[in-house]
């Protein structure tokens, strides 16, 4: 009986996402843009055989990612296909994470980061070390620990976005923001704080002018992986 009663949500299931998946063709060919209105929803269904219910539900999540956008009483829309546009999902289900998933987090940021910034090292201009250096110069060595972490927070990000990918600087951002607290947490509970953390800014910029792609990865690697490091630590005491 069990089995009988699940059909015909699987059923249901299979169509809608048999219409989520012509309505990316649409797109992915080139049919649809970003910008253009969707035709009207029986005039789709029927060209794309399916059935006007399943076509509401492909609709319906395809919004909920950002690619499409649904006007009431204007129509449905490609949206600008933008990367941050289409992160933003991630980007809510990060910030809701809970205490424990924090360290996953950092990983994944270590992951990204250090493949990002060994980008950086092979595609980084000398007017693009040169506004690394500019952002190391800003920041005192007595400076205080929230604006270490601006500093902290615009120097990642620049280097992600050196790297040339735009969907991975995307998705690092998308991280950035529920990494925040844990940075500001450590600098405040560690000694030299501050020194420590350009020292290693340092270093990434020297490797990355030097275009030395293996230690730009590597020194990116162990700076996230100190913070890391500390969270373990600090749950561990707790």
């Amino acid at each position: 009986m069990g089995c009988l009663d699940e059909a015909p949500y699987d059923v249901g299931m299979a169509v809608t996402d048999d219409a989520i998946e012509k309505i990316k063709a649409m797109i992915v060919s080139g049919e649809l843009a970003p910008g253009d209105r969707l035709p009207p929803e029986k005039e789709l269904s029927e060209r794309l055989g399916l059935s006007r219910n399943s076509m509401r539900e492909a609709v319906k999540a395809l919004e909920v990612i950002r690619v499409l956008d649904v006007r009431r009483g204007d129509g449905t829309y490609v949206t600008s296909l933008e990367p941050r546009l289409l992160l933003e999902a991630i980007s809510f289900v990060v910030d809701m994470h809970d205490d424990d998933s924090l360290l996953e987090v950092f990983q994944v940021r270590r992951i990204l980061e250090s493949h990002a910034t060994g980008a950086a090292a092979q595609r980084a201009r000398d007017e693009d070390v040169a506004a690394l250096e500019e952002e190391l110069r800003a920041v005192e060595a007595d400076t205080d620990i929230e604006t270490l972490v601006e500093h902290d927070v615009r120097f990642h990000s620049a280097i992600v976005a050196l790297g040339g990918n735009r969907y991975l600087a995307s998705l690092v951002d998308s991280l950035t923001s529920s990494t925040v607290r844990a940075r500001v947490w450590r600098g405040l509970t560690e000694a030299n704080a501050v020194a420590r953390t350009l020292q290693e800014h340092r270093a990434i910029v020297d490797a990355i002018r030097e275009r030395d792609v293996e230690l730009a990865t590597s020194l990116a690697t162990a700076h996230v992986a100190g913070v890391e490091q500390w969270l373990r630590r600090a749950r561990s005491e707790a």
